[in-house]
């Protein structure tokens, strides 16, 4: 077992211990997610792919928060916030902004992007080296402000 699935496992078993319902919701909700992936794909989840499933259930937690509030509707804007909060537990330390740009310098530099067409270029370098710990959203418009 992995890393990052046997903390989740752990951490699921402690919730439950300590009868903390939410907590133990949302944990269980990503071991969900991981282990329909490896039903439908028939492979073990890495740490990597734990984090872009992390990545992608944060971002959903993010969309979910502004449409409830924008609805008026506060007490599951608070849900998804509390399933944030415990998804966020799980991610590495996120980049600080020198470290992204270093990190956007040094893969532009690498690629020899000089323009637009060449984001892909740069997007598939950055992406392993950033996945759980920035912004997928902010990095892209960060690196279309550099080339463009």
């Amino acid at each position: 077992m992995f890393e990052l699935k046997h903390r989740l496992t752990e951490a699921m078993k402690d919730a439950m211990r300590a009868k903390d319902k939410p907590r133990l919701s949302a944990i269980r909700l990503i071991l969900a997610e991981l282990k329909r992936i490896e039903v439908d794909e028939r492979i073990e989840v890495d740490d990597q792919r734990v984090l872009a499933v992390l990545d992608k259930m944060t971002k959903q937690r993010r969309d979910s928060m502004a449409q409830f509030k924008d609805a008026g509707r506060e007490d599951l804007a608070a849900i998804e916030h509390n399933e944030l909060e415990v998804i966020k537990a799980f991610l590495p330390a996120a980049l600080t902004e020198v470290e992204i740009n270093g990190l956007i310098d040094a893969a532009i530099a690498t690629t020899g992007a000089a323009s637009m067409a060449d984001m892909g270029k740069v997007m598939a370098i950055l992406k392993p080296q950033t996945q759980g710990r920035a912004d997928m959203g902010q990095l892209s418009q960060k690196i279309k402000a550099q080339l463009g």
